[in-house]
């Protein structure tokens, strides 16, 4: 297995902090990322890595996945990555696509493992989750601990609600600063989502997930007045119908002790009293 440190030496680069450039380099680490991939037919098919840097996960993912297509920004290091894995290349097994995540035209993939830029992280999780694919993503820690929060707790809000509606989302190791080269300032964490349905209905997703954004931006109001206080987000015409019409205990509570269940049938009514007919 290629060394990472080898191959920060070939690839002659180092980590740019300023530019949320941090090399993963802790053998175990890397090692047991592919393995937090759930068992399946199919599953390590085609995994997509973004983020591929200087290559250290894409060697790991080549020895368990069929084909692996590696998304790299950076066009020094996705010039190694074609130098580096020539041969792999040339056998079909990889491709490498130069460019930023948020913008080239994804293939389609059987499952994603990557190191992600913590920058962007949130952007990219939320343009893989609604693909229904396994994931397994490395982010900031305290990004990883508000995805998987629980209403009541006080990590949980917009992020919570919004990836567990896709998948079920766990965090499956902490990781430590010294295991990155150059160090972030943030502890890490690696989370692996399982895509499922949600346990709830929703007839209109994105006017559900526009709901959830609007009354989380008043998580510290009662859910009376962040559904009236925020129409301009949610992309209601009348918050008020919504609240007369809702439950009053629920209307007396905050965003943050609403259940996403909850919060799906408040949106289903929300759609029905406090928008115009079109």
């Amino acid at each position: 297995m290629r060394d990472p440190e080898g191959l920060l030496s070939r690839a002659g680069v180092r980590g740019d902090p300023n530019h949320d450039q941090h090399f993963l380099v802790d053998d175990r680490v890397l090692d047991r990322l592919p393995s937090y991939l759930p068992e399946g037919e199919g599953v390590r098919e085609h995994v997509l890595e973004i983020g591929a840097g200087n290559g250290a996960l894409t060697a790991r993912l080549l020895a368990e996945a069929e084909h692996v297509t590696a998304v790299e920004r950076d066009p020094e290091l996705a010039a190694f990555l074609r130098e580096e894995f020539a041969e792999e290349i040339a056998a079909g097994d990889l491709d490498v696509v130069e460019g930023d995540a948020l913008e080239v035209d994804l293939p389609e993939f059987s499952a994603c493992v990557a190191n992600l830029p913590y920058s962007v992280s949130s952007q990219i999780a939320f343009r893989l989750l609604p693909l229904k694919k396994p994931l397994v993503l490395m982010f900031q820690l305290e990004f990883a601990e508000r995805m998987v929060a629980d209403a009541g707790t006080d990590d949980y809000g917009r992020l919570s609600v919004s990836a567990q509606h896709y998948a079920d989302v766990e965090i499956v190791e902490p990781v430590p600063k010294e295991a990155f080269s150059p160090q972030p300032a943030v502890e890490s964490a690696v989370i692996r989502a399982t895509p499922r349905d949600p346990a709830y209905e929703v007839d209109d997703e994105e006017f559900f997930l526009d709901f959830v954004k609007a009354v989380f931006t008043q998580r510290r109001k009662t859910m009376r007045n962040a559904v009236r206080n925020t129409v301009h987000i949610s992309g209601l015409d009348d918050g008020s119908a919504v609240v007369d019409a809702a439950d009053e205990d629920l209307m007396g509570m905050r965003p943050g002790k609403v259940s996403p269940e909850r919060l799906a049938a408040l949106a289903a009514l929300a759609a029905d009293v406090g928008r115009d007919a079109e």
